[in-house]
């Protein structure tokens, strides 16, 4: 293996080499492809490179739900090829995420690519029609991800979906609702960002230290 040049590591290395590679793909796939390069060692601006015009992301935006969850799952992180899903504006997306790792292993960052099919769907929406077959939307719902590049904005779209969940605002939930809230966000991969607690309790209305004894009962609730 060839030597990493000095003062470099083999993360940036790593990154280097696949900032071509997110060009090619979204060429490859034309318009409606989108591919990004995330690198978790700066959540804020994990977005380091962009193809495409998809999801609206940038770089330096910060990564969205599914960066979260792929940042909570940490050495169990796996490639999540072809799953669906629906961004805020309405596109329905087809997306893989791959997650990268360093030499010794550690998740570094991921690469994804957003494909949006919504002129498919449509078109299949309506031969299903003409076929008298239900349509792909009845078949199978789909979930909605915000791909905001400012991590506030996620984490208050997860506590916003939380809210209507239980139909009425997080302030006015008992502890045991709060709990099923606080797990939520746990499984979704917020609290695997830098300063998290302080922003959830905030958005919570409850202390840190009331976070934290939330988060200490999940665990005890935790095989």
């Amino acid at each position: 293996m060839q030597d990493t040049p000095a003062g470099t590591s083999t993360a940036d290395a790593v990154f280097a080499a696949l900032a071509p590679v997110v060009e090619g793909i979204a060429a490859t796939f034309g318009r409606s492809c989108e591919v990004v390069l995330h690198d978790y060692r700066d959540q804020e601006r994990s977005v380091v490179a962009v193809a495409g015009q998809v999801t609206g992301r940038a770089v330096g935006d910060a990564m969205s739900e599914i960066g979260l969850r792929v940042l909570a799952a940490g050495d169990d992180a796996r490639n999540e090829v072809g799953y669906v899903t629906r961004a805020q504006d309405g596109k329905v997306l087809k997306c893989t995420t791959l997650p990268l790792r360093d030499v010794d292993g550690t998740l570094i960052g991921a690469l994804c690519v957003n494909i949006d099919v919504s002129a498919i769907n449509r078109a299949t929406g309506v031969l299903s029609d003409l076929l008298g077959l239900s349509s792909p939307d009845e078949q199978t719902p789909v979930s909605t991800t915000n791909f905001s590049g400012d991590l506030d904005q996620v984490v208050e779209s997860l506590v916003e979906r939380a809210e209507r969940t239980h139909a009425v605002p997080v302030a006015a939930l008992g502890r045991d609702e709060r709990l099923v809230l606080v797990r939520s966000l746990h499984e979704a991969g917020v609290f695997a960002l830098r300063g998290a607690p302080g922003r959830v309790a905030q958005r919570l209305g409850i202390s840190r230290t009331g976070l934290y004894n939330d988060l200490a009962e999940l665990k005890k609730d935790t095989p």
